[in-house]
């Protein structure tokens, strides 16, 4: 079976989408995990889905894959992607729409600047909503290169860790990434942020994804640490958000849900045969 698929990106963080509003082509994990490989597959941080949406409030579901196979929550860098394959396939012409996803329904419009603005929500520092197991790091620190840290457990429809550090060169993101993942704090594992502060707007980010790795960017990684920043007081909204694939915007303000601005491109368009991924 050969199955058409667009490849695209958001600053970096790149997906493949494939349209299953008439048809359920029933990918496995161990399917999803051999097409995102970066040498034997097609390659991609996570696969992006469009399905119809049972709920009244939403007029499509967007379900989003790890390259490990897993199932997650939200992306907001796959939000506007998935917004974008929309309005390029003529699925709709609408300049806003509303969205299922696994953590709820979100609203995708284009912005004055023509980006994309994504509604992402409200944030959770409840540990219970995260979630995060405090007992288990009941000082909420983690060490790299033999000095402790402390890290800010978030939520925005899936789990983070922030980790504010004085620079950003000689880490070992990987390491302290599975580290934090693997602890046992974190349930349904953890997304690892780890930021500096350039200004009173300005940050600078790497994220640590489960079940993805490092990646160049990250939209839920980029809202978790400019909200996490401003509730510190480090900086004031908008932030501007610097990652190794490009930069996005994030207004936030308290009891408000957080809106991620940023570009959206399509690589290439093609198929592949179901077959040679078994």
């Amino acid at each position: 079976m050969n199955i058409p698929f667009t490849k695209m990106h958001g600053a970096g963080n790149d997906f493949i989408v494939l349209d299953q509003i008439n048809v359920n082509y029933k990918l496995s994990s161990a399917q999803i995990k051999s097409l995102a490989h970066r040498q034997l597959g097609i390659g991609f941080d996570q696969l992006l889905i469009v399905e119809k949406s049972v709920l009244p409030s939403a007029e499509f579901k967007y379900r989003i894959f790890n390259s490990d196979g897993n199932e997650v929550e939200h992306c907001g860098n796959g939000a506007r992607c998935f917004f974008l394959f929309l309005k390029s396939s003529g699925i709709t012409n609408k300049k806003t729409i509303a969205v299922e996803t696994k953590s709820g329904v979100i609203s995708l419009s284009f912005d004055a600047d023509n980006l994309i603005a994504v509604n992402m929500g409200f944030a959770k520092n409840n540990f219970e909503e995260i979630p995060f197991f405090s007992e288990v790091n009941s000082k909420n620190i983690v060490s790299i290169n033999n000095v402790d840290y402390p890290f800010y457990p978030i939520s925005i429809g899936n789990p983070h860790a922030v980790i504010k550090l004085d620079s950003l060169d000689n880490i070992d993101f990987s390491l302290t990434g599975k580290q934090l993942q693997q602890s046992g704090s974190f349930p349904n594992s953890v997304n690892v942020g780890f930021l500096k502060i350039i200004n009173k707007n300005e940050i600078a980010l790497k994220v640590y994804e489960r079940g993805s790795g490092l990646t160049l960017a990250c939209g839920t990684g980029a809202c978790a640490a400019s909200i996490i920043s401003i509730q510190n007081g480090w900086v004031t909204s908008p932030v501007t958000v610097h990652m190794d694939g490009g930069d996005l915007v994030i207004k936030w303000a308290p009891d408000q849900p957080a809106t991620l601005i940023g570009p959206a491109k399509i690589v290439f368009e093609g198929e592949f045969d179901l077959q040679n991924f078994k």
